[in-house]
């Protein structure tokens, strides 16, 4: 099961401080001012930080359909998927986790306390 960018969005954007931007003319979507995401040119490939660099090659790896790497962000924690192949849970669990690399520690608890705890598929 596929996912579109304005899906990623929408999630996204009900996590506190996310808000729109954009990186190298493409839309993106910012944590607290910092990166957490962007669409690629190709608007089909989405750009997911904070992927260390053993679980990008298990990726890669496991879903070369999926996942996959180019030569710019090859020395950068970043593995880059394919929306029309990933799943919409997977995608959601690499952007609540850079999410949650990105925000401060008061916002994290008073999001887990409402409920807001980290997704499942």
């Amino acid at each position: 099961m596929s996912i579109i960018y304005d899906e990623v969005r929408a999630f996204a954007l009900a996590l506190p401080l996310v808000a729109d931007g954009t990186s190298y003319g493409y839309p993106c979507l910012k944590a607290n001012g910092k990166f957490l995401t962007r669409l690629k040119e190709d608007g089909d490939t989405l750009v997911l930080p904070g992927v260390p660099f053993d679980e990008r090659e298990m990726l890669v790896e496991a879903a070369p359909e999926v996942f996959y790497v180019t030569d710019h962000y090859r020395n950068y924690p970043i593995v880059l998927a394919r929306l029309s192949a990933v799943e919409a849970g997977t995608v959601k669990r690499l952007l609540e986790r850079q999410w949650r690399a990105c925000v401060p520690k008061k916002v994290l608890k008073a999001h887990d306390e409402r409920g807001g705890a980290p997704i499942s598929g």
